[in-house]
C-alpha cells in the first residue's frame, strides 16, 4: 500500500483510508479469507487515530468488503451474490446458477388473519385468511434472506412444511395446487435490519439491507402471493442491463 493519506484534504481521513484499502485489495488480488492489517497497524502506517482506522474498517464491513472474526481479526469477505433485475428474483435459481448450495429453513407456517395491507394487495374479502410462511434462505449454510410469504388460504389450504421443505414454493403451487405464477411486480427499497430479523440473519441490528416486496400473479392475473424479503446488503447486490 504505497499511497498515503492527504491530511490536508477536505475528504475525511476514514473515507480516504476506506477507498485506499478497497483499491489495494483489487490491485493486489486479495482473496476471500486473506487477513487485513489490524487497526493498530493501520494507525502506525498512516499516522491516524484508532477511531479513524476503526471507522474505515467498520464501513467496509457494512459494505460486505471485509468481515470481522471475533478474536482473530479482519479478513477479506466472500464476493457478493449477484441477481439480475431483468426477471423477478429467484433465490434458488441464483444459487443453482452460481453453483452454491442453498437451503431453506422453515421458521413458521400457519393460517393467520391478514393485515389491512395484505388484504389490499391480495384483493381479499373480510373473513378471508392467508397462509403465512416464514423462511430463512441460506447459501452455503450462511443466512442471506429472511422471507415472509402470504398466500390466500383458499388457494393452498392443504400446504404443509413437508411440501416446501425441499422444493420451490412456486413448483409446489403449480404441481400440487395447479397455480401457475405467470408474472410478478417487485419493489426494492434500502432499509436497516431490525432486531427481530438480525437474530435470524446473524448480523447486528442496523446493518444495511434491501427490502424486496413481490406480488405474484397467476395466468388469470389474480394475486396469489405477497412476499416480503429482507436481503442482507453486505452479501447481495442487484444489477440491470440497459440496451
Amino acid at each position: 500500500m504505497e499511497r498515503m493519506l492527504d491530511h490536508s484534504s477536505v475528504v475525511p481521513l476514514y473515507h480516504q483510508l476506506k477507498e485506499l484499502l478497497k483499491e489495494a485489495i483489487e490491485k493486489e488480488g486479495g482473496k476471500p479469507g486473506d487477513k487485513m492489517p489490524s487497526e493498530n497497524e493501520l494507525c502506525a502506517q498512516y499516522n491516524i487515530s484508532r477511531n479513524t482506522a476503526k471507522k474505515a474498517i467498520e464501513d467496509l464491513v457494512q459494505e460486505g468488503v471485509l468481515k470481522r472474526v471475533k478474536g482473530k481479526g479482519t479478513f477479506i469477505a466472500k464476493p457478493k451474490l449477484e441477481q439480475s433485475l431483468s426477471g423477478f428474483y429467484s433465490f434458488s435459481k441464483v444459487m443453482q446458477e452460481s453453483g452454491i448450495e442453498s437451503k431453506d429453513i422453515i421458521i413458521d407456517l400457519k393460517v393467520v388473519e391478514p393485515t389491512t395491507k395484505v388484504m389490499r394487495v391480495l384483493q381479499l374479502l373480510h373473513g378471508d385468511k392467508v397462509i403465512e410462511l416464514k423462511r430463512l434462505r441460506c447459501a452455503n449454510k450462511e443466512p442471506i434472506i429472511f422471507e415472509t410469504s402470504y398466500i390466500p388460504e383458499h388457494f393452498v389450504s392443504r400446504i404443509s412444511t413437508e411440501d416446501i421443505q425441499n422444493s420451490s414454493l412456486y413448483d409446489v403451487m403449480e404441481k400440487t395446487f395447479g397455480i401457475i405464477v405467470a408474472k410478478a411486480k417487485e419493489v426494492f427499497e434500502p432499509i436497516l435490519i431490525q432486531e427481530y430479523e438480525s437474530k435470524y440473519l446473524e448480523v447486528k441490528e442496523g446493518y444495511p439491507a434491501l427490502l424486496l416486496e413481490r406480488i405474484a400473479f397467476d395466468t388469470s392475473e389474480n394475486p396469489v402471493e405477497f412476499c416480503h424479503s429482507v436481503v442482507r446488503g453486505d452479501r447481495c447486490r442487484f444489477y440491470t442491463e440497459l440496451i
